[in-house]
């Protein structure tokens, strides 16, 4: 029964600190130890982070180390992505004020007048 939830698992929308937490609750009784528990970790993560660290140089062997090194590059994903939306609505922000200043900063329209003849 354990087996079946644990291989029902994915991670989805969730952080990993969230699907680390189910993951282990999960794998609890389920028999699976190291190498089988590792392989159905990765199965479940999203695809990215799992390319992220099978392309690594150094990449983790035990559970332990996989928990610990998904949730870090996790976190650091997450917080990058934050920026980046701070960034673009700061930057939004910016274009809009530069424009009103640009508009105030721009000259008045010429206004003709007929020259006044000075009298003799």
């Amino acid at each position: 029964m354990k087996v079946v939830e644990l291989r029902k698992l994915e991670q989805g929308g969730r952080t990993m600190e969230e699907f680390v937490y189910e993951f282990k609750r999960a794998a609890r009784g389920s028999g699976y130890k190291e190498r089988p528990l590792v392989e159905e970790f990765k199965r479940e993560m999203n695809g990215v982070i799992r390319r992220k660290l099978i392309e690594a140089k150094n990449q983790p062997s035990s559970i332990k180390q996989w928990y610990r090194r998904v949730t870090t590059l996790d976190r650091n994903w997450r917080e990058c992505k934050r920026k980046k939306e701070r960034l673009k609505g700061k930057k939004e922000q910016e274009g809009g004020a530069l424009k009103q200043e640009q508009r105030q900063i721009l000259p008045q329209p010429l206004v003709w007048q007929r020259r006044q003849i000075p009298p003799q």
